[in-house]
């Protein structure tokens, strides 16, 4: 299967597409997001990706302030977690802009919406949608989606292949376009989530799924999930983007920089054109090797014409000559005659035996 996103195809016979996840790390400045967007394509992003979601439809006040205390990465925000939903927001004015901002650099533009509104409004605007792992169990918010025609990328972080097993029916019912990822939501950038991302899952899916795209949503540090996705099938990367990961905010500790990015992208396409073809075959810069590293069979000393060849008159040594007996063929040699004299460590060929 293959799909298009924007200008750019997505399938097992295609480059990895890069998703570049800036999400609040704008930090509720226009001018960074655009910035951001021009960093992204230029560190080799295909495509930049908001979300864009509203405090209030998308966290309860109540149901956080009544918890006993803020739990995971969350627990490390200095605001509460309704504040720090309502100022990473995407302002809605801001799409068109942001939209242009993408077209202008040649990657494309897209969102995670989080509420039904976002979904509608960003529709004239976006090529695919991609959904959260966080609104995995809401099917409603996915078949709204869905059922918009275009590309869907789901996030299946924190669930279980029941719930995986129950959005993919859902959505495929309505729309084959369809990019399943596996993801580990959590967002500490500690070194223990590379115990947790289980990448031997995309297996999994290809098993059930054998016609889907499968990709990675990844939080770990440097690149060996993604280079593992890859060689396991994965051609969809988003990993979050800044530009500092030292600024203050709630992704930008575990997202990649421009310099981190350029590299995840080239140790990419290496992988990629190392993977090649599943067919076994001498190929083209193995040709030489092919005469030097290989064996043929030789004379052990000077042999005369006439002479019965036994296993003790024949040496195995390198090079292959092209044209020489192959060591495989060494029990039908023995027992010929030479029909020319031969020196020592000539090579046999079949014109100079004979019965």
């Amino acid at each position: 299967m293959e799909l298009k996103i924007g200008k750019h195809w997505i399938g097992e016979n295609h480059p990895t597409y890069f998703i570049a996840d800036i999400a609040a790390n704008h930090d509720g400045d226009l001018n960074r997001a655009l910035e951001l967007i021009r960093l992204a394509a230029e560190a080799g992003a295909n495509a930049a990706k908001f979300q864009n979601f509203r405090g209030p439809e998308i966290v309860s006040d109540y149901g956080f302030s009544h918890m006993n205390a803020q739990v995971s990465h969350q627990a490390k925000w200095k605001k509460s977690v309704t504040q720090v939903y309502d100022e990473a927001s995407v302002p809605f004015d801001w799409t068109p802009i942001l939209k242009e901002a993408c077209e202008k650099v040649g990657i494309d533009y897209f969102s995670s919406p989080y509420d039904f509104e976002a979904t509608d409004h960003l529709d004239p605007y976006v090529p695919a949608y991609k959904i959260g792992s966080g609104d995995i169990t809401w099917l409603e918010a996915c078949l709204h989606m869905a059922k918009k025609g275009k590309p869907v990328l789901l996030a299946t972080g924190a669930s279980t292949i029941g719930e995986v097993q129950q959005a993919v029916d859902a959505i495929l019912a309505v729309n084959p376009q369809l990019v399943l990822m596996q993801c580990n939501t959590n967002y500490t950038a500690a070194d223990g989530n590379f115990d947790n991302i289980h990448l031997n899952v995309l297996k999994t899916y290809h098993q059930i799924w054998p016609d889907l795209i499968l990709g990675l949503s990844d939080h770990t540090h440097g690149h060996a999930t993604v280079l593992g996705a890859v060689a396991l099938g994965a051609r969809v990367i988003e990993k979050h983007f800044t530009d500092d990961n030292d600024r203050e905010g709630p992704d930008h500790a575990f997202a990649m920089n421009p310099k981190s990015w350029a590299e995840m992208v080239e140790n990419t396409r290496q992988l990629e054109r190392a993977l090649g073809s599943a067919n076994k075959f001498v190929t083209n810069n193995e040709k030489e090797t092919v005469v030097v590293q290989r064996r043929c069979l030789r004379a052990a000393r000077a042999i005369e014409a006439g002479e019965t060849l036994s296993r003790e008159l024949i040496d195995v040594l390198r090079p292959a000559t092209p044209g020489a007996i192959m060591p495989y063929e060494i029990d039908q040699v023995v027992g010929l005659k030479a029909l020319t004299a031969l020196e020592k460590g000539q090579e046999l060929r079949w014109t100079d035996l004979g019965n």
